[in-house]
């Protein structure tokens, strides 16, 4: 217990002595989970119940490397759950794939499931199989969203949807440092680079393609897949879109063209308007122009 916990552990790799096949990329990944209170500088090994710290290969999201594959690839993904209590159902996206080894050995190809997520359990392996015919960026991370969200607090109030008004600045006035966090999410977090506690690993995350922030920070890395490779040992950086193929901001003429009024009050805003606007709107017998805009879509 005391030599997993603090991280002595590693991977038999295990090649058939008569392949069927041969894989062009081949990646081991080791799903581990762990207690390590801010500030501390090791993990806690008695804890049985509350891990904060979720890793693949010792490492956290934005610090994982990415998979490089060359489109048209053969992949094959090895997992090791080496956790300690929790399963780990990790997730691909953008393709399909297949299990194709267990702890057990080769499963025949009649009995391999087809899934997107497979679920390593503790103490367990898996491997599956795909074809990299698509290229892009594609995430491959735990579908435990706490699993993908370092150092969550489980004693702090839920704040989703609570209005806060001036409360920050009133509270300011005794806490100069008081920010009120948490209301819009766990995202704002990220982005603020705010200082932590020495050895702390809080969800960091990472900017994305687009400027805006992944709010990932643990079990999880990235599969890029590209048609042209100078290494496989260099991060490609972020995938080009071809043109056409990325939504953006509509034009003032296109919102026009459609009838959309961004500037109208939304149905949260008509509702909180005084009352006497209400009868006058009723009389005009039509919905808010933000909502008929949302119906007629």
């Amino acid at each position: 217990m005391t030599q997993m916990a603090l991280g002595m552990q590693g991977l038999f790799i295990i090649h058939p002595r008569h392949p069927t096949h041969r894989p062009d990329r081949d990646f081991a990944l080791m799903l581990n989970e762990w207690r390590i209170d801010p500030g501390t500088s090791r993990p806690n090994p008695n804890e049985m119940v509350d891990f904060n710290v979720f890793t693949m290969n010792s490492k956290a999201f934005p610090g994982t490397a990415p998979l490089v594959v060359r489109l048209g690839d053969r992949v094959k993904i090895r997992l090791g759950n080496l956790s300690a209590m929790d399963h780990h159902p990790i997730h691909l996206h953008g393709y399909q794939f297949r299990i194709t080894e267990t702890d057990g050995g080769h499963i025949p190809e009649s009995a391999q499931q087809v899934e997107t997520t497979v679920l390593v359990q503790v103490g367990s392996t898996r491997s599956f199989e795909f074809v990299a015919d698509e290229p892009g960026d594609w995430a491959l991370h735990c579908h435990m969203t706490h699993h993908v969200m370092n150092q969550m607090g489980h004693a702090i109030p839920n704040m989703i949807g609570v209005e806060p008004g001036n409360l920050s600045e009133k509270i300011g006035s005794l806490l100069p440092a008081y920010m009120t966090m948490g209301h819009t999410g766990m995202g704002e977090m990220a982005m603020m680079n705010m200082p932590v506690p020495k050895n702390s690993i809080p969800m960091k995350g990472a900017v994305g393609p687009f400027g805006d922030n992944i709010t990932m920070g643990g079990m999880f890395t990235i599969v890029k897949v590209r048609d042209r490779l100078a290494s496989y040992d260099q991060d490609p950086g972020w995938y080009q879109h071809p043109p056409g193929t990325v939504a953006l901001t509509a034009s003032a003429e296109d919102l026009a063209r459609d009838g959309i009024d961004v500037n109208a009050p939304t149905p949260r805003a008509v509702a909180s308007a005084p009352h006497a606007a209400a009868p006058q709107r009723a009389r005009a017998g039509a919905m808010p122009p933000a909502m008929k805009a949302h119906h007629g879509h």
